[in-house]
């Protein structure tokens, strides 16, 4: 079973900026060429998954409505595109909640891997995707390899500050997935 781990913001949609949030449909934009690479994931088998910490929810920022309505929206986009989405799991929580499911937390990876037959699941051959170290800390807490995008929040002028390297770097969602295919050939 192949499975692949994403982040949202930054990776499939626009990063809306530090501090900022996507609140709304008509803010979400998907980053040129992540329609395709979810396509090319979907059409090679993986069960794809959206990881993402959404605390605008907690600081009522936006509606867990406009949330719910954006995934949708979102969702079906994705599926016009000839891609799946096998679920997406969020944590509106902010970090003085101490939830167990706001990265860079597993809880969210430990709740998506519970849908699935987790012992059919190479997690050593396992990635998450994201835009930060923070996701990059994710992943690596859950025995995943990791692959840090450049098309969000970080920026590899920070590089010599990473709390934690990530397995490898590409520009965006696309080049990651070619990146990802090509090792499995």
């Amino acid at each position: 079973m192949k499975v692949i781990f994403l982040d949202r913001d930054g990776v499939i949609n626009q990063y809306p900026g530090d501090t900022l949030y996507v609140t709304s449909w008509d803010e979400f934009k998907f980053i040129p060429g992540s329609l395709e690479a979810l396509s090319k994931l979907t059409q090679a088998g993986f069960d794809i998954f959206i990881i993402s910490n959404q605390a605008g929810v907690a600081k009522r920022i936006y509606s867990q409505k406009s949330l719910d309505d954006m995934t949708s929206r979102m969702l079906k986009e994705i599926n016009k595109n000839k891609a799946k989405i096998k679920g997406v799991f969020y944590c509106t929580h902010t970090d003085a909640d101490n939830c167990d499911c706001r990265k860079p937390k597993t809880g969210l990876i430990e709740k998506a891997l519970e849908t699935l037959d987790s012992e059919k699941i190479d997690l050593n051959s396992t990635y998450f995707i994201g835009d930060s170290i923070r996701d990059v800390q994710t992943g690596k807490k859950s025995g995943l390899k990791t692959i840090l995008v450049l098309s969000g929040k970080e920026k590899i002028e920070n590089k010599a500050n990473w709390k934690e390297k990530p397995d490898h770097i590409a520009e965006n969602l696309n080049e990651a997935v070619d990146f990802i295919l090509k090792g499995l050939r």
